[in-house]
Order: C-alpha cells, then sequence, then structure tokens
C-alpha cells in the first residue's frame, strides 16, 4: 500500500514538474518574441548636445533635443557611480541582470500594502537599460516580463562597466539634463569631477521621479531623498557613518546653471553660428551631433561693438 502511494506521488509529480516546466518554457518563447536586438546597443550613439566656444575657449551657447556630454565609464569619478548604484540596485555587481532577491520583496510588500500605496518595482540598473533603449515605458506584466528577459541577455553579451556606462550617460534626471555630466552641470555648474558628496549624493536621488524632487519647488521631499541615498551608501560600506552625517548638515544648494546664449552682448552672433551650422551639417548633426564648434569671438571685443552700437 505504502508502494503504490508512493509510486502514485512520485508519478504526480514528475507529471506537475513536466507541465510547469513546459509552462515556463512556453511562456520564454512567448515573450522573447520580437524582442528589440539588445546588440544594437554596441553601436549606440546617443544625442549629444553641440557647443560652441568663443575665441579663448569659454562657452558661448549649446545647441541640443537633450543635454548631454557622454562620458566613458572610465572617466565618472568612482564615488559617482558608488551613489547610483547604492541608491538604485545595491546589489548590481553580483546580480545576472535581474535581482531576484529585490523582486520577492517587493511582491511581499505590494502583498502587504495591497491598497494603500503605489506597486513598488524591483527594476536593477539592468533592466532601466532595458527598458530605456529598447523598450516601451508601459507599465505592465508582460513589458516587466520582456524587460527581465532583455536584462538577462545583456549581462550576457556586456560587462558591468558598460551597462553602467550606457546608464549614467542616458538615464533623465531632470531640468532638461540627461546623463551625469550634463546634470552635474545643469545643477551645480560643476564638472563631475568638482561634485561634492551631498551633491553626488542629490544626483542620484533623481532617477525615481526627478520632479518629484525639485531643488525648489520639494526642497524638503528632495533633501529627504539626498539623505536615504547617503544613509545607503553608508549601510553598504562606500562611505563612512561620519562622512554619512557630515553630508546631512550640508544644505541642499543648486546653483542652476542659465541656458540659451552664455555671454553678454553675444545673442546674435551666437544666432549667426547656428543659422551657420544648420546650413552646413543640417538640424540632426547640430541637436544631435556633439560638435565642439571655436568661432572667432573675443568676448572683451564683443562687449565694447555692443556699447559703441548702442551710443
Amino acid at each position: 500500500m505504502i508502494m503504490r502511494f508512493l509510486g502514485w506521488a512520485l508519478s504526480a509529480f514528475t507529471i506537475a514538474f513536466v507541465v510547469v516546466a513546459g509552462g515556463v518554457a512556453y511562456g520564454i518563447w512567448h515573450f522573447s518574441r520580437d524582442l528589440p536586438d539588445y546588440r544594437t546597443l554596441q553601436t549606440y550613439e546617443p544625442p549629444v548636445m553641440t557647443r560652441v566656444h568663443a575665441g579663448d575657449g569659454s562657452i558661448l551657447s549649446e545647441f541640443s533635443r537633450e543635454r548631454r556630454i557622454y562620458l566613458p565609464i572610465q572617466a565618472v569619478p568612482r564615488m559617482v557611480i558608488n551613489a547610483f548604484v547604492a541608491a538604485e540596485d545595491k546589489n548590481f555587481f553580483e546580480h545576472p541582470g535581474v535581482d531576484h532577491e529585490g523582486v520577492l520583496r517587493a511582491v511581499w510588500n505590494n502583498v502587504r500594502n495591497f491598497g494603500s500605496r503605489r506597486p513598488e518595482g524591483a527594476s536593477t540598473i539592468t533592466q532601466q537599460v532595458a527598458k530605456n533603449f529598447l523598450l516601451t515605458n508601459e507599465a505592465s506584466m508582460e513589458r516587466k516580463i520582456r524587460e527581465a528577459l532583455v536584462a538577462l541577455r545583456m549581462e550576457q553579451v556586456y560587462s558591468k562597466e558598460k551597462i553602467l556606462e550606457l546608464y549614467l550617460n542616458e538615464i533623465y534626471l531632470g531640468l532638461g539634463a540627461y546623463g551625469v555630466a550634463a546634470a552635474a552641470l545643469q545643477y551645480f555648474d560643476k564638472s563631475v569631477h568638482e561634485l561634492t558628496l551631498p551633491e553626488i549624493a542629490y544626483l542620484a536621488a533623481l532617477p525615481k521621479a526627478p520632479n518629484n524632487y525639485h531643488p525648489f519647488r520639494f526642497r524638503d521631499r528632495a533633501t529627504v531623498r539626498r539623505d536615504y541615498v547617503l544613509e545607503r551608501m553608508a549601510d553598504d560600506g562606500y562611505i563612512t557613518r561620519e562622512q554619512a552625517d557630515a553630508a546631512r548638515r550640508v544644505p541642499l544648494a543648486v546653483n542652476i546653471r542659465p541656458t540659451g546664449t552664455r555671454m553678454f552682448a553675444a545673442e546674435y552672433f551666437a544666432e549667426e553660428v547656428r543659422r551657420e551650422l544648420l546650413d552646413r551639417y543640417g538640424e540632426k548633426q547640430l541637436l544631435e551631433g556633439g560638435l565642439s564648434v571655436r568661432t572667432t569671438l573675443d568676448p572683451r571685443l564683443q562687449v565694447m561693438a555692443r556699447r559703441a552700437l548702442t551710443d
């Protein structure tokens, strides 16, 4: 009798295993159909803004659709990388593209808070790259599954450093800035190498919802989020508790960089340069090609000429 029961149980288990495995295989096949080719990232060239310089090298004007300065990962300070990893994906260097621990935690939290709070996600940095580059922003379970499949494939082809490079240059960080280099200029009028720890933490606080952490409209909320990033960095060992405490005491101070023509009395000159570049290279190259243009303008003489004309 016992042997018959064990045989029945083994048969039932085998059938159930085959059914589940078949269902998983079918699901992977179904959601893998028509997935975008992740290998296109190998030749990815993001839109980069054109920068026009005066004769002395100072910035005269910038033209772009997306304000972006592309930085190879080797040029990104380690503290900037650490801040974004701590804030967005603490297991980035260990998981295969999908953080199973994070998925289980998000599922449990969503069940516990069902109906009382917005559902919590568990997207890794790799999944965010997959979504930003290859998929849509549609909020559906099918899109999340496809995003996870693309992320798993990407991790097999690209190094963690390459994925981070794509992420840190593509992500939107508010105020029209795409990528950490443009955001450092836009928020603080600094290069990424000049940023202080509180400034780095604030930028790393922005990917979730930059409009919700606007430095002027939602200053208190932005400060709380920045301090959360500092806490995460301390928890993960990137900074000491003393460093985190000192950074939290620093007020959130943002120095928004002006847009448009940067020099007094040079507006007409900059517009003439824009028209010539447009005629010579076309709109796409002007607004996305990342041109670096040196002009003949002498800022000192330009102010004198404007004053003479006005007089």
